[in-house]
């Protein structure tokens, strides 16, 4: 056996190529992992860490689900961060509360256990929520929450320990991947030379070295989110994925399964926040500190700087003016804040075949720590057929 020549190279080293990485090592296959950086320091480590496939439609809910089977079963083995404390959409008027009422008729058809919870049941568990502002939830107790500075790293050692066929790469750059008909060369910028069977390119928002002018007409966008963190909050309890009224006038199955959504009225304090794209989720991290976000900006994919990586106050000042509205909280509260960064595409995720070897699959968008354990097993099962 060649030991130098690989069935599978992914290069990426986020959530999205982790996974197409290990369903190909549940195959049985000789994978290598290329990462540029030191350690994944873009989408998979500036998001929530919220698995919300309630929040899914279509095909998505299904990898969702399936995705939460596949976390906890590596928990099971090894602590990468996972905990299981659920979700909880909170609605704040009538409208929401109609919405609430909608989806849980669906997922009641479809068999996706749920629970409508009163205004009295949510204070109960939340009591630190303003009764201003809860009306009624909906509450999905099956769902995880992962912690995404942590669950990275641990992945990527429980995968070292797990599969003797599986060798990791950071601060390794790939800069050509070529075809020769019966294998791919992949060449990094230090001149390291690998050979596989076929290659999956799961490279995020980096798109100015590989394949460039493919994703110069890719139909990819960049989005920009902002999002802050407290001080550790030990007086505080928010178990699980917290999510508001905003978040039901913005995610795709309540669009998708909701006859209200497009005829419900906009409230005028909703107007602003919805012109930055804000809404206002909450988890609580191991420490006791409060993510608090999110806001969302759009460019070309080719066009990330017009972003910028500035944080916008004002962009800050009304998430925390709306997140005051839920649960009291100030900017003495706040001790960190950044911009987080994630490629989307209008058809979900951009799916392009190279050749018959090479393969890119990227721009999952805000599904990735949902969707991509789901998603990536499919995608495997096709690129192997």
């Amino acid at each position: 056996m060649n030991l130098s020549k690989y069935d599978l190279i992914v290069v990426g080293g986020g959530i999205l190529g982790t996974f197409h990485a290990y369903h190909a090592l549940v195959k049985g296959l000789r994978v290598l992992q290329l990462e540029k950086d030191n350690y994944p320091v873009s989408s998979t480590v500036r998001n929530f860490g919220q698995v919300v496939p309630s929040g899914m439609s279509g095909k998505w809910f299904d990898y969702g689900v399936r995705g939460l089977e596949i976390y906890k079963s590596i928990q099971n083995e090894m602590d990468i961060s996972v905990r299981n404390n659920g979700s909880i959409y909170i609605a704040s008027d009538a409208d929401e509360v109609q919405m609430l009422h909608e989806l849980s008729a669906h997922y009641k058809q479809v068999g996706y256990a749920h629970e409508l919870w009163s205004k009295e049941q949510i204070l109960q568990t939340y009591p630190m929520m303003k009764d201003t502002y809860v009306k009624e939830a909906i509450v999905f107790k099956q769902e995880v929450s992962v912690e995404p500075d942590l669950m990275i790293h641990r992945l990527h050692a429980y995968m070292q320990t797990k599969f003797e066929q599986y060798t990791l790469k950071y601060d390794t750059t790939v800069m050509a991947c070529e075809d020769y008909a019966d294998f791919v060369k992949v060449t990094t910028s230090d001149m390291q030379l690998f050979d596989a069977d076929k290659v999956i390119i799961c490279n995020g928002y980096e798109f100015k070295i590989l394949y460039r002018s493919l994703f110069d007409d890719s139909g990819l966008k960049i989005s920009k989110l902002q999002m802050m963190r407290t001080k550790p909050m030990k007086d505080l309890h928010l178990p699980g994925n917290i999510l508001t009224g905003l978040t039901t006038r913005r995610y795709e199955s309540f669009e998708e399964y909701c006859p209200s959504f497009h005829q419900i009225k906009v409230p005028e304090h909703y107007k602003e926040l919805r012109e930055q794209g804000i809404h206002i989720l909450f988890k609580q991290a191991i420490d006791g500190s409060i993510i608090v976000g999110d806001s969302h900006e759009y460019a070309q994919g080719n066009q990330l700087d017009e972003l910028g990586f500035a944080i916008n106050s004002k962009i800050n000042d009304l998430m925390l003016n709306e997140a005051n509205r839920i649960i009291t909280m100030d900017q003495s509260m706040i001790a960190s804040s950044w911009a987080g960064f994630y490629a989307q595409h209008d058809n979900d995720i951009l799916e392009v075949d190279i050749s018959e070897r090479i393969h890119v699959r990227t721009g999952i968008g805000g599904k990735g720590m949902t969707a991509s354990a789901g998603y990536a097993e499919k995608s495997i099962a096709a690129i192997f057929a």
